[in-house]
Formats: structure tokens, sequence, C-alpha cells
């Protein structure tokens, strides 16, 4: 006896509905998704609490509290420091720079510095800290 074959449909697996899916996620993303860069310094900030001595000569800049600059024993507005760090920057970039401000110096006026050092190709920056001193209530626990 001869049992008639049924006809099998060929097997497929459609992807247009999953491509059209993958799509819309990457649009999706691509839109949803800010591209805002973002310039920044990077920083090593050494640390306040023990201190180690530099065998290196870095470049120091000092920034006062009344907003001027101070490199080497130049006393600079902010208009003459990109002039006088630029003089400065290749051995700044070999040595580093160290920047020395002021407790009350304004916040903009070292952001001023840190930037010109960005611009010029400064990356390795130290901001100079001291030491906290003990106050009484601590010297007194035991």
């Amino acid at each position: 006896m001869r049992f008639a074959r049924r006809r099998r449909d060929p097997v497929e697996v459609n992807l247009t509905p999953l491509i059209d899916v993958v799509f819309l996620l990457l649009i999706f993303f691509m839109v949803s998704t800010t591209f805002e860069t973002r310039q920044a310094l990077e920083l090593e900030l050494p640390e306040s609490v023990a201190g180690v001595d530099l065998e290196l000569s870095p470049v120091t800049l000092v920034v006062t509290e009344q907003g001027r600059y101070r490199l080497g024993e130049r006393e600079l507005s902010a208009a003459e420091l990109s002039e006088a760090l630029a003089a400065e920057a290749e051995q700044a970039r070999m040595h580093g720079l160290v920047l020395e401000a002021d407790a009350r110096a304004v916040h903009a006026d070292v952001v001023r510095a840190l930037d010109q050092a960005g611009t010029l190709g400064i990356r390795q920056v130290r901001i100079a800290t001291r030491e906290p001193q003990a106050t009484s209530t601590q010297a007194e626990t035991p």
C-alpha cells in the first residue's frame, strides 16, 4: 500500500521584522543619546595629608586673592598669563605644573589658569595644599 505523502512547505524564518526592530532600536538610541563633548583637564592631585618632596623642578604658578598671577618672580594679570605660561610650557610639560591658589582666590581665576595649562598641552598639573593643623580637640582625644 502506498501512502500519499503530504507536501511540506519549506520552513523559512522571516528576518524582515527582526531587522526592522533592530533598526528602530538603533534610531531610538541615536536620537535619545546626547552627543556633548566636554573638555576637561586631567589632574593629578597630590595627597594633602602625607606630602612627598618633588625630585624634579616643576613650574610654579601662584593665584593670589586679588586675581593676579605670579609665575616665578613675575607678577602677571589675566591677560598676560597666556603668553607667560606659553614661555614656560616646555618645562611644564616635562616636569609638571604646580598651581598654588590662595584659599580666598576666586574660582574663575583658578579655572582660567587650568584652562590655559590645558590649551598649552600641560597635562601633569598638581594643586598645592598644606597639611591641616591639628585643633585642640583633636590633640586632646586619646
